[in-house]
């Protein structure tokens, strides 16, 4: 910034010229030196100590502009891999809405199996569904904030923590969905499923660059309670899938009804016909060695007259969903009685659903007496 400091001169000074040669003032810089006839003497001089504001200005452009384009390319890279994720999810869900399989590259038919199972839904919804939501509300927000024009108001430092919010849902998704497809489809082989968690951790891992890991910590109980809440809600989702057995493997099984070629006694007969009275109610599997095995308990005859819900009336297979009424009652396992509100979970003798339901023995007093002891006494052998 240019100043003129005045210095007055002597008589002594009037009318001699100056040796050509700069005399440098204390604390000042001469950029130019006048000089005349008259009693003053003028200098333009400029300040050592003041800014170069014309400098300063392009200084400081620079460095914010350094800063916001490295911020603005990382929350650019946020929205393209939030594209590409948007891009493979809504395909997903084409492929799911209009029931067509999707191309598998990598995997083939157990791509197709996990992709069509019942994990791939939660709560009625499709993750696809689900995901291509996500992927598209991470993109436009790093979008918005590259662009630092967010909507509603919200500056740049709650936006920032939207999207680590987000960011952090979606990893935590993948990491139980990568935990389900190697216990739940070991030897399965599913390409979106890998490319879902690789982009879902690259935007998580993106963000926590841009805000910083001191911010990371600083957030972390955040992070945790989100993270906490979307592993109990997809836990809860799938509550209701029950692990194959083992024997099964990854085959389909269609529905057969249990033969029972034994005759019912008198006692089965007058227990079934109560327990039935009384809405009592058995839930098993068909394919159940251990409901097969009530079942016969009961002889042909009576157990016709069971209340009995089948959990898999169109078959089983990997990843076969409960039918709703057996959802609705928390099936934990095969067999399980509900009788008057108490669950009974296992195979039952007749002596614990008489006294479950009420039943009036009368006349089989003796005979129920007697088959509590033996269950007794074979409870007790090592």
């Amino acid at each position: 910034m240019s100043s003129f400091i005045n210095l007055s001169s002597t008589t002594a000074l009037i009318g001699k010229p100056r040796h050509h040669h700069h005399h440098h003032v204390k604390g000042l810089k001469s950029d130019r030196c006048c000089w005349g006839d008259g009693r003053t003497m003028v200098f333009k001089v400029k300040c050592l100590n003041e800014p170069n504001s014309s400098r300063d200005v392009v200084e400081s452009g620079s460095s914010g502009s350094g800063l916001s384009s490295s911020g603005g390319s990382l929350y650019s890279l946020c929205a393209g891999i939030g594209g590409l994720g948007f891009l493979e999810t809504s395909y997903l869900t084409y492929s799911k809405l209009t029931g067509s399989e999707a191309f598998c590259p990598v995997g083939g038919g157990s791509c197709g199996d996990v992709l069509n199972s019942s994990y791939a839904v939660a709560y009625g919804i499709p993750l696809s569904l689900i995901g291509m939501v996500a992927y598209g509300a991470a993109a436009f927000l790093a979008l918005k904030l590259a662009a630092k024009d967010l909507p509603f108001g919200i500056d740049e430092n709650t936006g920032g923590l939207i999207l680590l919010g987000t960011t952090t849902s979606m990893a935590t998704a993948s990491a139980y969905f990568l935990y389900i497809l190697n216990t739940q489809f070991p030897g399965a082989s599913c390409s979106y499923c890998l490319v879902s968690v690789l982009l879902s951790f690259s935007l998580f891992f993106t963000t926590s660059k841009i805000l910083g890991w001191q911010k990371i910590r600083d957030e972390v109980g955040l992070q945790l309670c989100i993270a906490g809440l979307v592993f109990a809600a997809l836990s809860n989702s799938h509550s209701a899938i029950l692990p194959p057995p083992a024997r099964f493997g990854e085959k389909f099984m269609p529905y057969a009804p249990t033969e029972i070629k034994a005759s019912s006694s008198p006692l089965a007969l007058k227990l079934a016909e109560h327990l039935r009275s009384v809405g009592a109610k058995m839930y098993g599997a068909f394919w159940c060695s251990h409901c097969q095995e009530q079942k016969q308990m009961f002889g042909r005859e009576a157990a016709k007259l069971l209340n009995y819900a089948e959990c898999y009336p169109d078959g089983f297979k990997l990843g076969t969903e409960l039918s709703q009424e057996c959802k609705d009652v928390k099936i934990e396992g095969f067999p399980m009685w509900v009788i008057n509100g108490q669950v009974l979970k296992g195979i039952q003798e007749f002596p614990e659903l008489a006294k479950a339901s009420g039943f009036d023995a009368g006349e089989f007093s003796a005979e129920l007496a007697e088959i509590a002891k033996k269950s007794t006494e074979a409870n007790l052998e090592p």
